[in-house]
C-alpha cells in the first residue's frame, strides 16, 4: 500500500475549499437593478405634480426623491440629454389624521399621522411612451402637535416625504 503524501492532502483540501467557494459564484457586490433596469444607469428627476390642497409640496416631495437617490448610489443623476430614464411622479394624495387626543378635551389632537401618496412611471428616455416600470408608494409618519397646529403639520411633511423617497429609492434600486 502506497502511503499518501503531504501534497495530496494539500489537492484535496484546495479541491474541497473550491467546490466550497463555487456555491458563492453568483453573489455579485453591490446593489442587483431589477432586470427591466439593468441598462439604465442615468436618470433624470423631473418636477413631480401636485393634485394636494397643500401648496408648494411637490418640490419638497422631488427633492427628497432626488436625495434618497443620491444618497443610495445605484442610479446618477444628470440632465434629460444625458439620461437613460425619465422619472415623473404624481403626489395624488395627503392626509393627516388624529391618533391621540387631549383627555380632557376630544377634539384637541395631540398626536397626528400624515400619509402621502405618489404615483410615479420610470420612462425610457430615448422612447418616452416606453415605460420601464411604474408604481404607487405611500409614506407616513406620526408627529405631535404642540401649541400650533399648522406649525406642527408643515414641520412633519419633510420628514413624510423622506419616507417617500426611501421607499421610491428602495423599489427602483432593489426591486422592494
Amino acid at each position: 500500500p502506497r502511503s499518501r503524501g503531504l501534497g495530496d492532502v494539500y489537492k484535496r483540501q484546495v479541491l474541497a475549499a473550491l467546490l466550497l467557494l463555487s456555491n458563492c459564484a453568483g453573489y455579485r457586490l453591490g446593489t442587483q437593478r431589477p432586470a427591466a433596469l439593468a441598462d439604465v444607469r442615468k436618470v433624470r428627476v423631473n418636477l413631480f405634480e401636485n393634485r394636494t390642497l397643500q401648496p408648494r409640496v411637490e418640490a419638497v416631495a422631488t427633492n427628497a426623491v432626488i436625495a434618497a437617490l443620491v444618497s443610495d448610489g445605484t442610479y446618477q443623476l444628470t440632465s434629460l440629454e444625458q439620461a437613460d430614464a425619465v422619472l415623473n411622479g404624481v403626489l395624488t394624495s395627503l392626509q393627516y389624521r388624529q391618533i391621540r387626543a387631549n383627555r380632557f378635551d376630544t377634539m384637541r389632537a395631540e398626536e397626528m399621522e400624515v400619509t402621502a401618496e405618489l404615483q410615479w412611471v420610470l420612462t425610457d428616455a430615448r422612447q418616452p411612451l416606453r415605460v420601464l416600470k411604474r408604481g404607487e408608494t405611500r409614506a407616513s409618519t406620526r408627529f405631535f402637535i404642540d401649541s400650533n397646529q399648522q406649525t406642527a403639520r408643515h414641520n412633519a411633511l419633510p420628514d413624510a416625504m423622506q419616507r417617500l423617497g426611501k421607499a421610491i429609492t428602495a423599489r427602483l434600486a432593489d426591486d422592494f
